[in-house]
């Protein structure tokens, strides 16, 4: 009887032990109350649901002597990489716990209290389908209808942070900072001001080319462009959590985009740009359509889109529209972002109609 009640009390500290490590990650990543508080919740009726049989689970407890220490110390099956990979584990291990648990109950003739472990084993099982809300949290910050790059250059004199701010105060929520003519430490430096801003009003950012500086700021994503690092080279640097954009300028390039890691892609340019030195030719209309029924993962119309064009733009299928000068050289920016949006949003419900 005493080994029962040792392996009761092991589970109940493995049960809990996991339930603590996935409410740190919600409450310190995502700061997420309400996941944070079922899982403290749970955590604490898994606890106190022993404090009657505790001075029996402490008399069964025998850590000096258990071969376990010994065997996690020998295997790296608990080699974690992802916070993805971590959370998965920690819901497996209270899972499990509270199956042996629940069996080892019903051995020491405690029925009724063997259901109740059982139903927070169910209670653990719907935590992790709560958690998948977290992991599709990259796509969720492409789901938006405007997507604005910084440039100085056409910015009538205003800092980069200042035209965000103007940005994100019109209503927009996706965000790239894309900046050509700076040495690194000033694009560093912008940058952790613009994760700053971004990240208060609830916004994505994502740093065109510089996978470093994304990761030193915490960006949420990166932008790379056909001649960058190879996509999946980088996903080896930024891990699963961060949003990798692919520029693209063909249906060859499409395809061959589809078969990496990447989580979006640009389509364009749609018409003549002046933003960039040395880009490619106006890819029209003819490529947009092609994304729009082809392609299976979020992309983004780019390229010369203007308020009086970006209709053509959305009737032939982009979901997300990109701008630069159209935005950044308005005079006031934040009611530009209002009335594009408003125009965007007249015609996604007049689709629907």
């Amino acid at each position: 009887m005493k080994n029962y009640y040792r392996i009761i009390d092991a589970n109940i500290n493995r049960a809990s032990e996991g339930l603590r490590v996935l409410e740190d990650m919600v409450r310190f990543k995502y700061n997420d109350r309400e996941f944070s508080e079922k899982a403290k919740r749970l955590r604490h009726f898994v606890r106190d649901g022993m404090m009657g049989i505790l001075s029996k689970l402490l008399e069964g407890r025998d850590s000096q002597n258990d071969v376990g220490l010994e065997i996690s110390q020998d295997i790296l099956l608990d080699d974690r990489k992802t916070f993805f990979e971590m959370a998965a584990a920690n819901f497996k291990r209270v899972q499990e716990a509270m199956r042996t648990v629940e069996e080892n109950l019903k051995l020491v003739d405690m029925y009724d209290k063997a259901k109740i472990y059982e139903n927070y084993r169910y209670q653990a099982y719907n935590l992790e389908k709560e958690f998948r809300k977290f992991n599709n949290n990259k796509k969720s910050k492409l789901d938006t209808d405007l997507y604005c790059l910084t440039c100085e250059k056409y910015s009538k004199g205003r800092s980069n942070p200042d035209v965000v701010k103007a940005m994100i105060d019109g209503g927009v929520r996706l965000i790239q900072y894309r900046e050509k003519e700076k040495n690194m430490r000033q694009k560093y430096e912008e940058c952790l001001e613009i994760r700053r801003i971004t990240r208060e009003a609830g916004a994505a950012f994502i740093v065109n080319d510089h996978v470093d500086i994304a990761m030193l700021v915490e960006a949420d994503g990166v932008h790379m462009g056909q001649d960058d690092l190879p996509v999946e080279k980088v996903r080896e640097l930024v891990g699963d959590e961060m949003i990798i954009g692919l520029s693209t300028h063909s249906v060859r390039q499409a395809v061959e985009a589809l078969k990496t890691s990447v989580d979006y892609i640009g389509v364009g340019p749609i018409y003549e740009t002046f933003t960039k030195k040395d880009v490619c030719a106006p890819v029209g209309l003819g490529y947009l359509e092609y994304a729009a029924g082809n392609v299976n993962i979020p992309f983004v119309a780019i390229g010369g889109i203007k308020e009086h064009n970006m209709y053509d733009v959305k009737s032939r299928g982009a979901s997300l529209i990109a701008m630069v000068t159209e935005i950044v050289g308005a005079k006031d920016i934040t009611a530009k972002v209002k009335n594009i949006k408003a125009g965007l949003k007249k015609m996604e419900e007049k689709q629907y109609e």
